[in-house]
């Protein structure tokens, strides 16, 4: 596992985009960024940028996240961008380890928790960030866009309480679902 640094976020962006392409969208859930959103989380949240590369220089997987909020509302916290990896290295436990990666950076910035969005039709996902110990905290109505004349899709907003929220508060459900427009 390595940061990510400027000269690779090229390579990230074709070996993402091409193994999408060539593997017939086998990951079809997880957003395909340009290289300016790329470089924006680079430059304003590097440590929060990590990749697992193979011996061989191919692209195992990657997370990309930020740190946002409000301290003075027990906000502040790491928020997860994006999750990816590839078809051959998954169920290695590469996925658990990202994460905890991420949780940890959280931890040193003072974050109260993690959350994350994740399409609620993904249930392989919504289970395994279960067992990482996520829990929603919401739903955000018609979240994610569709194409080709498909409704949009919601989203479960899942989070994990840190250390510094001693109480749990940051993950105590909403009892009604909010639209992406309500999202702070």
């Amino acid at each position: 596992m390595k940061r990510l640094r400027h000269k690779e976020v090229k390579w990230l962006h074709q070996n993402h985009t091409a193994s999408k392409q060539e593997s017939d969208n086998l990951d079809p859930l997880t957003e395909t960024y340009g290289i300016p959103f790329y470089l924006q989380y680079l430059a304003h949240w590097p440590e929060y940028f990590i990749v697992a590369e193979a011996p061989g220089g191919e692209l195992m997987g990657y997370i990309m996240g930020k740190a946002e909020g409000s301290v003075a509302r027990e906000e502040w916290h790491g928020h997860v961008t994006a999750l990816s990896v590839a078809p051959e290295f998954r169920r290695l436990g590469l996925a658990a380890k990202l994460m905890e990666l991420l949780e940890e950076i959280s931890e040193r910035k003072g974050g109260f928790f993690v959350d994350l969005f994740v399409r609620v039709s993904n249930q392989v996902a919504v289970n395994m960030y279960k067992q990482l110990g996520y829990s929603v905290y919401r739903t955000v109505i018609e979240y994610y866009s569709a194409s080709n004349g498909e409704p949009d899709e919601d989203a479960y907003d899942m989070r994990k309480a840190l250390s510094r929220d001693t109480e749990k508060k940051s993950i105590i459900p909403l009892p009604h679902p909010v639209r992406p427009e309500d999202i702070e």
